[in-house]
């Protein structure tokens, strides 16, 4: 039993990411297939209005982390889960209200209403069974979704344009729609065979379920403020560099960036959080040493295999996959590579900091790497014009989050008895 913990996050952890590879590859397909026939313009406006409404869901995903540790603490999902449904029926309102209109009015953007009320409530029940998988730490049913979710879209997007003769735009949206149902309705069917449905009922807000809120909003916060680091670094190239250096960056490193942060760090949030808080809650302090060794494994072997990559074949990849014109993306990627290790490694750490309930304190490390991002670009600034001063003060900005939080981490540790504090 002792080792029951590490086997379970292990195996979710590997399916996990093999999920995420096949979630990457059909989404990938997907993409470079519609860019083949549909008109350019028509798939920026599909992405552009989806962005705006996904983003109004943030809020949401900072509660995915919230539950979970709240869940694994107090046992009762009846006033965890009734608390999240009354404020993801707020953000749908809100979305709906607001969101729209400016869509359709302020930025004169002509979508259908019933597409966009559609993609609204689509997405957010999609959110609400999310969160509810990642509560119950239902991990096979989390990992299958994964590459369910991109697979259902294609499909429901040919259904709409070849089996209903809808036009491309319109398939985009009610496809994104009956998908996000679907996979949604697949979430409930599944979670319900194993724990039932808890009712909706008015929450006893007793001192357990108001830090349970205050946590929420605490990470949510924190998930907009990790968004908020790679935005950063699009302005500032945007600002200092030119539009083919621009080009670079979005093209060819943000999408590495991306997919590296889906395979190997977003596991570490959807898994280890979990498993950790589970741990505390049972004062098993020896699997928690056993969980960080085998991260910190993985993440050098993970982070070296990425450096090797780049190292020796970076510019044969890139040119296989790109035009030569992107050939000014490889030395950007290879110091991606240097400092890949941090994002997971700090991933832990936050991970750690956050089952302890220290929600504020991981907030503030993440704020703290992003001031570390602005102050280090403008100092390596002064010592080269290349676009790579970008993507090494992004590296920078993890490695302060990665000592902040290693120096929480030993803060928490001493706070434990000697038998049990003993560093990992």
């Amino acid at each position: 039993m002792q080792y029951a913990s590490l086997a379970r996050l292990k195996q979710a952890f590997i399916t996990g990411m093999w999920a995420s590879l096949v979630s990457i590859v059909i989404g990938f397909a997907f993409k470079v297939w519609l860019a083949q026939w549909v008109a350019k313009g028509e798939l920026a406006l599909f992405n552009s209005v989806v962005d705006l409404i996904s983003l109004s869901f943030i809020l949401m995903t900072g509660f995915r982390s919230s539950m979970v540790v709240s869940y694994s603490q107090t046992k009762n999902d009846r006033d965890i889960i009734n608390i999240f449904r009354y404020f993801l029926i707020g953000i749908v309102l809100l979305t709906w209200g607001a969101v729209i209109p400016y869509i359709k009015h302020g930025l004169h953007i002509r979508v259908e209403y019933l597409q966009l009320v559609g993609v609204i409530f689509g997405l957010g029940l999609k959110v609400y069974f999310t969160n509810l998988v990642a509560m119950y730490r239902m991990y096979a049913l989390s990992n299958r979704v994964t590459w369910l979710e991109p697979l259902a879209n294609g499909l429901l997007f040919m259904a709409c344009y070849f089996g209903l003769g809808m036009d491309a735009l319109a398939s985009l949206f009610y496809g994104l729609t009956f998908s996000s149902l679907a996979i949604a309705g697949y979430m409930y069917v599944s979670r319900r065979r194993a724990i039932a449905t808890r009712p909706l009922a008015k929450v006893a807000l007793g001192p357990e379920m108001v830090s349970y809120v205050k946590k929420s909003f605490t990470a949510s916060l924190e998930a907009g403020a990790s968004i908020l680091m790679i935005y950063i670094t699009v302005l500032l190239t945007i600002r200092h560099f030119s539009l083919d250096e621009l080009g670079d960056f979005q093209v060819v490193v943000r999408p590495i960036f991306t997919y590296m942060t889906t395979l190997f760090v977003f596991p570490i949030y959807r898994f280890v959080l979990p498993e950790l808080a589970v741990n505390l809650r049972n004062g098993d302090h020896r699997q928690i040493r056993m969980i960080r060794s085998w991260i910190f494994r993985l993440s050098t072997i993970v982070s070296l295999a990425f450096f090797g990559l780049m190292l020796l074949a970076g510019k044969p990849l890139v040119l296989l996959f790109f035009p030569a014109d992107y050939v000014g993306a490889v030395p950007v990627l290879f110091h991606f590579s240097i400092f890949f290790i941090f994002m997971m490694l700090n991933g832990y750490q936050l991970a750690y900091i956050k089952a302890h309930g220290h929600f504020t304190q991981s907030l503030l490390i993440r704020l703290a790497g992003i001031v570390a991002l602005v102050a280090a670009y403008y100092l390596v600034a002064e010592f080269t014009a290349n676009v790579v001063a970008i993507i090494v003060a992004l590296g920078l900005g993890y490695m302060v989050m990665f000592i902040l939080s290693t120096l929480a981490e030993r803060q928490i540790l001493r706070t434990l008895p000697p038998e049990l504090a003993t560093a990992p």
